[in-house]
């Protein structure tokens, strides 16, 4: 089973080795030390010799930061995260505080005396975090500066596990759906319409899809840790550990592609001296930008030109998400019958469920791995967004509670990602009220036609407007782009409050996930995947419009439907989505799951 929980990180991680820390920073003459989560890949998910926050405190979160002083230390993270850190950090060496009110930033202007200098490794921060970091240590009197040998790796020593070095495999054109030539090219283009003479690669996502190659170096998205030069001309550096590189990668990437070695990114970099250079400063760190300054490169600003074209997935791409989704679809439904069956008489604890579930999985024979840790939150443990069972917090579903189970899974033909609420036992009458309302949402969003040209900011509301209307919200966004055997978490493209300039466009993948959440009781949240369409034109419309098709099919728990609260067209979209998850699912799911399905799926 490829899940992993974290009954064995260690609460002793940061009395045992933030002292080794604190040795490293006196001997560079730092009184304090920056400690992101991010990696030099600035990955959501890292390899296990990347995890520094992880090796520094016991974390294992996919967000968060620390800062570590001579006399003193603290941790920061987001709501996610709240349960989970007091699980895995030792609160005597860490104090624990947030990362979203005031942050890092807030806590350095307090914390920071003057004349303090403050280490950070200017490969692990954006440019952008670094000024705002920069002015926060000022306002203290306090300076920021950069090492050129990190304390905390100097530090793990020997123990620190090696870099990964799994195989980078090519990414068959019947997934990928088109040639790299063809995207480097067209790809050229755009960077000569700006101007630029190259453009430095640093997200693996981005290379990945880029050169049609996928690797194994984190868990959860097939990437290969690595980094790209490319030219206006379509051709491209590629810097590879040689480890990696399988017999016939050379000949897959073609002779408009040269393999370097990392230790060349360097002099590579130097090397661009007196030519414009695209970075993007959201991707790359401020090491990239120092490097090309320090040589003569003139840098341009702008965001990472695989972004927009990697976000709209083309027709091959689509239509294997289509699979995923339909083969995802019966596992997942496979483990909802035996929820409504041996659950219901037996209620599983979170752990027993998320091993189950990818066991399903599992037995479809074509799993490469899950898209993110599993969250299974029972009860009060629903309520907290993108929690993560462990050992320690471990709850059992009890009869008339909530079980919120949120997953997703990688296969070579796309990724999954699908959130269902279930009861166990009988619900209360609050929990279904609050489900539909949710569910309302869902609809609302999945039916939308809109003006070619909208952002997601602009639709956000449709998911929660039935919310609203009884002073009910979630603080989390509604949607996020998910990648094609990439990352589950992609952008540019989202649905959320936040401002967006980017505008949703045929081929992008988001997520529709609107939920509530009950502090102390319940969590609830309903999950599909869809895919921006050019949607029919409307009888006397004057513009184009695009829509949504549903990807993800598998049963939504009528149990929990108000019928009262519904309108009429909102159970008729509600029934034909079940027919259509009858449809894909029924046929290939084993009779015992079918027969449930039918009753599952019936009309209301």
């Amino acid at each position: 089973m490829r899940q992993t929980f974290s009954e064995s990180t260690d609460p002793s991680f940061g009395p045992r080795h933030v002292p080794l820390i604190r040795q490293a920073m006196a001997r560079q003459g730092l009184d304090a030390f920056l400690v992101p989560h991010e990696d030099e890949h600035q990955n959501e998910y890292l390899p296990e010799a990347n995890d520094r926050l992880g090796w520094a405190t016991g974390f294992t979160g996919s967000a968060g930061a620390a800062v570590i002083f001579q006399d003193k230390a603290a941790i920061f993270v987001d709501g996610r995260y709240t349960l989970q850190v007091r699980d895995q950090v030792d609160a005597a060496t860490f104090e624990i505080r947030d990362l979203v009110d005031g942050g890092v930033t807030a806590y350095i202007t307090t914390a920071a005396a003057k004349g303090q200098s403050i280490g950070y490794d200017p490969r692990l921060h954006s440019p952008d975090a670094l000024a705002r970091l920069k002015l926060a240590a000022a306002r203290a009197g306090a300076e920021l500066k950069a090492v050129a040998a990190n304390p905390l790796d100097e530090a793990w020593g020997a123990e620190r596990p090696a870099q990964p070095v799994a195989p980078v495999v090519p990414h068959p054109i019947e997934y990928a759906g088109e040639e790299s030539a063809a995207k480097r090219a067209r790809l050229g283009e755009s960077l000569k319409a700006a101007g630029a003479d190259a453009a430095v690669i640093t997200a693996p996502a981005s290379i990945a899809w880029l050169f049609n190659i996928r690797g194994g170096d984190v868990i959860r998205s097939p990437l290969p840790l690595s980094q790209a030069i490319l030219r206006a001309d379509g051709t491209a550096v590629l810097f590879l550990d040689p480890a990696k590189v399988t017999p016939d990668l050379p000949a897959w990437l073609g002779n408009e592609v040269s393999l370097a070695k990392p230790d060349d990114l360097a002099s590579s970099l130097v090397g661009l001296a007196g030519k414009s250079v695209l970075v993007d400063p959201a991707q790359s760190s401020a090491w990239f930008f120092e490097t090309l300054e320090s040589a003569g490169a003139r840098t341009l600003r702008a965001e990472d030109p695989c972004a927009l074209p990697r976000a709209a997935k083309n027709a091959v791409e689509i239509e294997g998400t289509r699979r995923a989704h339909a083969r995802d679809g019966v596992a997942l439904t496979r483990f909802l019958h035996w929820l409504a069956t041996e659950g219901q008489n037996n209620p599983p604890d979170e752990i027993t469920a998320v091993r189950k579930l990818e066991g399903f999985r599992e037995e479809t024979g074509l799993l490469k791995d899950l898209s993110f840790d599993t969250i299974a939150g029972a009860g009060p443990n629903g309520a907290i967004v993108h929690y993560r069972p462990t050992a320690r917090l471990n709850k059992s579903a009890e009869k008339g509670a909530l079980l919120l189970v949120d997953s997703g899974a990688q296969y070579l033909d796309g990724t999954t990602d699908v959130t269902r609420t279930v009861a166990i036992g009988e619900p209360s009458r609050e929990m279904a009220e609050r489900f539909t309302l949710v569910l309302k949402g869902h609809l609302a969003l999945a039916a939308v036609r809109f003006p070619a040209g909208t952002t997601g900011s602009a639709l956000d509301v449709l998911a929660r407007q039935a919310l609203w209307a009884h002073g009910l919200d979630y603080d989390h966004g509604t949607g996020h782009g998910v990648g094609s055997y990439l990352g589950v978490h992609e952008g540019p493209q989202r649905i959320s409050k936040s401002p967006s300039a980017v505008a949703l466009k045929p081929g992008m993948i988001l997520s529709n996930e609107p939920g509530y959440y009950k502090e102390g009781g319940y969590g609830i949240r309903i999950e599909n995947l869809q895919v921006v369409t050019e949607a029919a034109p409307i009888p006397g419309g004057e513009r184009p419009m695009l829509g949504f098709e549903t990807l993800t099919f598998a049963p939504i728990d009528r149990r929990l439907v108000v019928r009262e609260l519904m309108t009429d067209g909102e159970l008729a979209q509600l029934n034909a989505y079940h027919a259509k998850v009858m449809d894909i699912v029924g046929p290939n799911a084993p009779d015992d799951v079918r027969a449930w399905l039918e009753l599952a799926c019936a009309p209301i």
